[in-house]
């Protein structure tokens, strides 16, 4: 597909920047898609045979594509944005955030699932969610903002040792530089995140976007107006949590019941 693409543009005339400022997507995802790093969307597909001129090829060829991995559409567009994020914050009431996740954590979460996923469908789950742990150890990190409501730390999947070892492994990431994890305490008397956890972005164009999920599908949020009141909800979130060395202490004082 990146390929055809590359081809097409190139007999329209376009180089990757002028094409990606057509559809205000940018040069580097353009590029990504021609290189076979990042898929083609069906939606994007469709303006692109539009502007083109190529009757549908594109579409076409889309359409014909096997399946190749188990992320539904719908999250795709989003993990595209976490991969170039020069900023996120990251408001979870449910589990660990998917980035600070050991591998048999991950593996817990998949297999929590309903309906059941096969083994070799998990595998290839905790594959790809252990993979993108890559972008807190790129040598530019993004700034990155986590906090946790405690409730999502009272379960212990798959057990005591996974649990002690996510326990672990949240500590260790509590030290990275560039990276802020705090806990939201049970019995606080005030929380701003009633409503769910979700994400904030910043790609390297400064554009800033919110993300959250529901049962069924999710939601990649562009308005600044709704995008606006979401950062309201995460700046008044990290003042009712604990700062990022009481966080600390709550870590070790977990890992010292054990």
């Amino acid at each position: 597909m990146g390929a055809l693409l590359a081809l097409f543009r190139e007999s329209a005339g376009y180089t990757q920047r002028s094409l990606g400022e057509r559809f205000v997507v940018g040069e580097q995802q353009i590029a990504s898609i021609e290189q076979g790093r990042r898929p083609l969307k069906p939606d994007l597909a469709e303006q692109l045979d539009e502007l083109l001129g190529t009757k549908g090829a594109l579409s076409t060829a889309l359409s014909r594509m096997p399946e190749v991995d188990l992320v539904p559409l719908w999250a795709e567009e989003y993990l595209d944005r976490e991969r170039e994020a020069i900023a996120i914050s990251w408001y979870e009431s449910l589990l660990v955030p998917g980035l600070l996740q050991t591998e048999r954590y991950a593996r817990e979460v998949f297999r929590n699932r309903v309906p059941l996923y096969d083994e070799d469908e998990i595998e290839q789950l905790v594959a790809a969610r252990i993979e993108r742990r890559e972008i807190l150890h790129r040598r530019v990190p993004p700034m990155m903002s986590f906090v946790i409501w405690e409730a999502a730390l009272k379960d212990q999947l798959g057990g005591k040792k996974v649990y002690v070892e996510q326990l672990r492994h949240l500590r260790e990431y509590a030290g990275l530089p560039g990276l802020a994890l705090q806990i939201l305490p049970l019995g606080r008397t005030a929380h701003a995140g009633l409503e769910g956890p979700f994400i904030l972005l910043e790609t390297p164009e400064h554009q800033r976007l919110a993300y959250s999920e529901t049962q069924r599908g999710s939601t990649l949020i562009a308005d600044p107006d709704e995008v606006g009141i979401l950062t309201q909800k995460y700046a008044m979130l990290r003042t009712q949590a604990l700062n990022t060395e009481d966080t600390r202490d709550l870590l070790d004082r977990l890992l010292g019941e054990q």
